[in-house]
C-alpha cells in the first residue's frame, strides 16, 4: 500500500511506500554481541555510506590461511575501561574517506549489530575515533531497509533484554 504526501518545500508530490520500518533516533545505544559489547553509543549517520567502529591495538594475523584481525574496543567515550578484545575475519581492506576529506586504508569485518529488538550482520571498518564524539558510526548501508532515522530524536530503541532461566 502506498500513500501520497506533498512536500511544500520542493513543491512536488512524493509517493511513499508503507513498509514496516522501525524508527530510530540520530543516536542510539547498540550492541555488538559477537564482540561481547553489550552497550556502545552510536551515531546513525545516513550521510555516511559505511559503518565504522573505534578500534585500537589492531593486529592482523593469519589462521588456517584466512586473514583475521585482533583489536580492542573501549565502548565508553573518553574512558579506557571497560575494554573488549575482539577477533574477527577480515572481509576486505578499503580506502575510506572520512568527513574531513582524508582517505585512510581500513580493515573491514562483518559482525552482528543489535539495535533494539533487531539483529543483523553488518560490515564495519576499524579506525581510531578517539577525537570524534561517538565510538561507533552506523552508515546508511547498515540501516537500509531496516530503520528510518528521525534526526529530531535520540535513544528511541530499547536494547534487547536477556531473559533469565528459572
Amino acid at each position: 500500500m502506498s500513500r501520497t504526501i506533498r512536500d511544500d518545500d520542493a513543491a512536488e508530490t512524493i509517493t511513499v511506500e508503507k513498509r514496516k520500518k522501525k524508527i530510530a533516533g540520530w543516536r542510539e545505544w547498540v550492541s555488538l554481541p559477537d564482540c561481547n559489547i553489550k552497550r556502545i553509543k552510536a551515531k546513525l549517520d545516513t550521510g555516511a555510506r559505511t559503518s565504522a567502529l573505534h578500534a585500537s591495538k589492531i593486529t592482523p594475523f593469519t589462521k588456517d590461511g584466512a586473514s583475521y584481525v585482533r583489536f580492542v574496543v573501549h565502548p565508553i567515550q573518553r574512558k579506557n575501561k571497560p575494554a573488549a578484545t575482539c577477533v574477527a575475519l577480515v572481509i576486505d581492506h578499503r580506502r575510506i574517506m572520512d568527513s574531513g576529506g582524508r582517505s585512510e586504508e581500513r580493515y573491514v569485518i562483518r559482525t552482528t549489530l543489535s539495535i533494539g529488538q533487531s539483529q543483523w550482520p553488518v560490515e564495519l571498518s576499524l579506525t581510531n575515533r578517539d577525537q570524534l564524539g561517538f565510538r561507533m558510526l552506523i552508515g546508511r548501508q547498515a540501516l537500509r531497509r531496516r530503520f528510518l532515522v528521525d534526526p529530531a530524536r535520540s535513544f528511541v530503541t530499547k536494547l534487547k533484554r536477556r531473559t533469565s532461566a528459572k
